[in-house]
């Protein structure tokens, strides 16, 4: 009887977090629904909280004592607030402070209710790109919203991620009540080189994946401590630039060319986007000049941070804002660089080696009115939404990855020892056809639309070409001297430059391409070791839509029945974009595989928990990085010679990636 009354307990407790999370799902989609537009009088609970709630009357909810609510109400209370329909940029110093004390407010909060209330409040309140930019912060950094699939961003704020030719054919379909279905085109014309990949900086999938890393590794985070960030800065835009490298490899192009300061940018951009308020955003011509901008930077400060970041790597350590040296010759130096390029919070020493990355953006998105003299809103470089539309970022960041490679090239090369597993043997890896294609995706424009509760909805939609690739798996025949745990690591790298030269071996490890990194364990003997393409710890599968959401969500609260489950990580490479493009005829990749001790994971448990699965570029939410190798391994350090891989751990084979046209 008394274990009767137990299980029943914990079947009831167990179905109330499940529909617990049903609610806060639909909680959260309401929240974020037609955010430009009043909250409908059908969300009658958010309404009301909306009109009623006084923020500073439920401070018992905080768990700061109500201190970020105050300073938000004062700052409210005096009008010191941006205004409703204005743009919002994270690189505006004073719009991110507004932002980031409703982030403060949600993180504080000590209960779901308060949480959605002050959300509530706030979302009425205050300009709605920060209140869309802080809401996504809290939910994926708050414990009360753990299991709260944030609709994807393209469908929440589309004018980010669509062209203004769709948006304006979407409100002529409004106006009319003509459902409509709109082609999305990418910028340029085939008369611009760079309209050959603009697929993959346009892709909006990609757009969301740098936003989301970006919210998952906030710069001007202040809470807890987030392992290895500004190695993590470094790897997934190394990576990002990789990959853009092999894109234009794929389509005859060179590999993208570093920013200089003294140089011009090259390249122009007539982005054919629009904000939803404040315009469009500024086209850059080609050959610009580089500009100080007011109130910014001048491009002579720029050079001196650089040229300091590089004195610091020549001498082999930085200098502490309290005078102190800390050695950067190590495994850890990246991690302390990556702090001090991006600059984050973390970095030592801000006054003496400045902000990089993020004054370099600004700088690059003031380029079209750099002394505010026709009141340009911020261009694409200045959101991190669409600022791999613009071929600058690739640039820019080419330009930092040169700098960081300074460092790994100090480095000694990997020895055999350090690379060497003597368990495993590798003796053979079967791949499967490695072959891409175009499709078209189809995305909801409602939210684009201003709208009221007497007014009905049209369907509005977009499609748009993207890069996909067939489904694939690999066998890896591996022959072990005694049972162990083991680490996988699988990457892939051109083999030819844009000539069909072979590229030297120290081109293509830096352009090498992580697609995988696992645990597994191996048994004395004869193993096969089994991985498919979807099963990637780099990447992440299409986003659940936003109106999937709401119908998930509003039916399982209806029923009381429990949340289907997504994936909740919205942090993850397209698993679209997995492989590069490749060409018709076939193109020529390094496949490697190496097998390492299990003794490089991190976590005990990594055989049989993947952690949210998209650790490669995004670590583990909350907790370590679950490699213990640097980010790279083993092609972060030189290879003097490629005879130092020909390990019995270690498999490499040509294999070619088809387009299929």
């Amino acid at each position: 009887m008394q274990w009767t009354v137990v299980v029943a307990a914990l079947l009831v407790a167990t179905v109330s977090a499940d529909t617990d999370v049903a609610h806060k799902q639909q909680s959260i989609n309401r929240l974020l629904y037609k955010v430009t537009s009043h909250i409908p009088s059908t969300f009658s609970h958010l309404k009301e909280a909306a009109e009623t709630w006084n923020p500073r009357e439920h401070i018992d909810h905080c768990s700061d004592g109500g201190t970020a609510v105050n300073h938000l109400m004062d700052e409210l209370e005096h009008h010191r607030l941006l205004e409703q329909h204005h743009w919002f940029s994270l690189f505006n110093e004073r719009q991110r402070e507004e932002a980031l004390i409703l982030v403060d407010v949600l993180l504080h909060c000590t209960d779901f209710e308060a949480f959605e209330s002050n959300a509530a409040y706030f979302r009425e309140h205050m300009n709605e790109g920060e209140f869309v930019y802080a809401l996504y912060v809290a939910v994926t950094h708050s414990d009360l919203t753990h299991d709260v699939v944030l609709p994807p961003l393209y469908e929440v704020t589309p004018h980010l991620f669509t062209n203004s030719e769709v948006i304006d054919k979407a409100y002529a379909a409004k106006m009319t009540n003509t459902p409509g279905n709109f082609k999305m085109e990418f910028t340029g014309t085939k008369k611009n080189a760079e309209q050959r990949v603009a697929y993959f900086g346009e892709d909006i999938g990609l757009n969301s994946h740098h936003v989301h890393w970006h919210m998952d590794f906030p710069f001007w985070w202040h809470g807890d401590k987030i392992d290895r960030k500004g190695e993590l800065f470094f790897w997934a835009h190394h990576q990002l630039t990789a990959r853009y490298d092999a894109e234009r490899l794929s389509n005859y192009l060179p590999p993208v060319d570093s920013l200089y300061w003294a140089h011009p940018i090259r390249d122009g951009f007539a982005p054919h986007t629009s904000y939803k308020y404040g315009g469009e955003f500024p086209f850059r011509p080609d050959n610009k000049e580089f500009e100080d901008v007011d109130g910014v930077a001048h491009i002579r400060d720029m050079k001196e941070i650089e040229s300091r970041i590089r004195d610091a790597i020549a001498h082999g350590y930085i200098i502490n804002a309290d005078g102190s040296h800390t050695d950067i010759d190590n495994d850890h130096g990246i991690d302390v660089l990556g702090d001090i390029i991006e600059s984050s919070t973390y970095s030592t020493n801000v006054a003496y080696y400045g902000a990089l990355h993020n004054q370099a953006h600004r700088i690059l998105g003031a380029q079209s009115d750099p002394h505010h003299k026709f009141n340009m809103p911020p261009g694409v470089m200045e959101h991190f939404e669409t600022a791999t539309r613009d071929p600058a970022f690739f640039r820019l960041h080419k330009y930092m990855d040169n700098i960081l490679k300074e460092h790994k090239d100090k480095l000694p090369p990997y020895t055999r020892e350090e690379l060497l597993y003597s368990n495993v043997e590798i003796t053979d890896v079967d791949v499967t056809e490695l072959s891409t294609f175009f499709e078209e995706f189809e995305f909801d424009l409602s939210n684009a639309l201003d709208s009221t509760e007497n007014v009905e909805e049209v369907s509005v939609k977009t499609h748009v070409s993207r890069l996909n690739h067939k489904p694939f798996s690999f066998n890896i025949h591996a022959k072990a001297e005694h049972d162990d745990k083991v680490t996988v690591r699988v990457y892939i790298a051109p083999q030819y430059d844009e000539h069909h030269f072979p590229l030297d071996v120290d081109d293509f490890r830096w352009g090498a391409i992580l697609l995988d990194t696992f645990w597994t364990e191996v048994h004395e003997g004869n193993n096969i070791i089994k991985r498919k393409s979807s099963e990637s710890s780099v990447t992440i599968p299409d986003r659940v839509s936003f109106s999937q959401l709401i119908h998930d969500a509003d039916a399982a609260v209806a029923a009381g029945t429990e949340l289907e489950h997504h994936a909740d990580r919205s942090c993850g490479h397209p698993h679209r974009l997995l492989l590069p493009k490749g060409t018709e005829e076939g193109m020529h990749f390094w496949f490697y595989v190496i097998i390492t001790s299990g003794e490089d994971a991190a976590h005990d448990d990594l055989t049989v928990n993947d952690h949210g699965s998209t650790h490669g570029y995004c670590g583990v939410h909350g907790g370590k990085y679950p490699d213990k190798r640097p980010m790279g391994f083993p092609f972060d350090r030189r290879i003097p010679d490629l005879r130092v891989l020909f390990l019995p751990n270690l498999s490499m084979q040509v294999v070619e990636i088809t387009h299929r046209s």
